[in-house]
Order: C-alpha cells, then structure tokens, then sequence
C-alpha cells in the first residue's frame, strides 16, 4: 500500500532552492520507520535514504532521493523520487514554493510510478502545503488532494518543537473509503553537523491497519539525518 510526506523531501528541496550559492548537496538520512503521511513504507523496519540536489542561484533546484522499502507481497525494494522546484521570496520571513515530484519504483512489476504536483507557502516558523495528483499511486482509481501544515518551534538552542497535521482526499480516496487525518509531534535537535528527530505518529482512519506492512498505527518514529558537504 502506498501513502506519502515527504516531509524531509520537501524540506530538503527547499532547503536546496533558498540558498543564493547552494549548488550540489547530499542528505544521507537513518530512521526506525519509514513514514509517509501516518502509514509505514518500511513495513516497521530500518530505513536508510540519500537525496542528490542541485540548487541554482535563481531559486530553483532539482534533485533524487531514494530510501528502501517493503510492500510485501508487491515486489520492488526501492522507492526513488525525481523533483523539480522553485522557491521565491515574498518577503524577509516568508516565501513561496511550487515544484513536481515522480515516484518511480525501479525493478517492481507490482507498484505503478506516478507524479504528485504543489504549491507552498512558508512565514516564519509555519509551512503550508497543497499536492495534488491526477493518477494516484499510478492505478486506475481517481485523482488525490493532500493538504498539509507544518511547524518548527525553537524552544532553546538548537532544539525545536515540531508539529504537523496533514489531510488526505479526492476521488481516490473516496473510492478507498476512508479520508485519512495523519499527525505528528516530536522534538529535534542540531548537534554539529546532524539533526536527530523523535515524533510521534498516528491517523484517524477508520481503517486500522495492524500488520507491519502499510502500518498507519500510533508509533514512535527516531531520524537521524546529515547534509554534505560539512561546513
């Protein structure tokens, strides 16, 4: 089953696009659970993911981004995601950003490639976010809106308060029968050149999914991730 946020992929593309000399980057990232959008893409097991980015001068950026994965019984060990975006500046504390996102699962005879587009807008410590795909998931099963609201809160040095509540719905959705609320609240900490994150994840679909694969129960999800090259 496959349900998305990419969260780090957003923020890493933005990340990527608002640096004036930024030019090629890598995020190499580690975490107990990979979440997309309160479901589990790992099955609850380990995940290890790098991202490949170039940012150009004029706000836009491009980059790949890769994490294993596990949707047993659907075949295909690697999910890879290939983006395009541009941020913009409104003004001191606040800025705008659209781009595209293609997920494509190399190998996998089971799991259909897709694109999912959006718009963003971010002021000071708040991001906001609409996505939208006319296919999604690559089935034959109506197109998909995801709204979604982020926050970090610096509460002491190098720590933070991080607060996200997203909205999944559309055709597809409706043909599944269950809109589903994903959530999360957590704590991340800077230490040199690493951020380690703790969070809290969960849903309110009225369809649980129990088992590991495509998990979307209450859990607590660790990240440790780092960007290269060091300052």
């Amino acid at each position: 089953m496959k349900v998305i946020h990419r969260g780090l992929l957003a923020a890493g593309l933005l990340a990527a696009a608002g640096s004036a000399h930024a030019q090629f980057s890598s995020t190499i990232t580690a975490t107990n659970d990979y979440d997309f959008r309160g479901f589990s893409q790992s099955a609850k097991d380990p995940a290890l993911q790098a991202s490949l980015d170039y940012g150009f001068a004029n706000g836009f950026a491009i980059g790949a981004w890769a994490s294993n994965i596990d949707f047993d019984p659907a075949d295909g060990d690697v999910e890879l995601n290939l983006y395009a975006g541009y941020t913009g500046e409104i003004s001191e504390n606040s800025s705008w950003s659209g781009g595209i996102v293609y997920y494509d699962y190399p190998g996998s005879d089971d799991i259909s490639d897709y694109f999912e587009g959006y718009l963003g807008l971010g002021v000071g410590p708040f991001g906001v976010k609409q996505w939208y795909s006319d296919e999604l998931y690559g089935v034959d099963a109506g197109s998909a809106w995801y709204t979604e609201v982020n926050g970090a809160f610096e509460v002491a040095e190098s720590i933070s308060i991080l607060a996200h509540i997203g909205y999944s719905y559309g055709d597809y959705w409706d043909n599944v029968g269950d809109e589903v609320l994903d959530y999360s609240i957590g704590v991340g900490y800077d230490w040199n050149n690493f951020s380690f994150v703790l969070k809290y994840v969960d849903t309110d679909s009225d369809i649980e999914v129990t088992t590991d694969v495509g998990n979307n129960e209450g859990r607590v999800i660790f990240t440790v991730a780092t960007t290269l090259p060091w300052e």
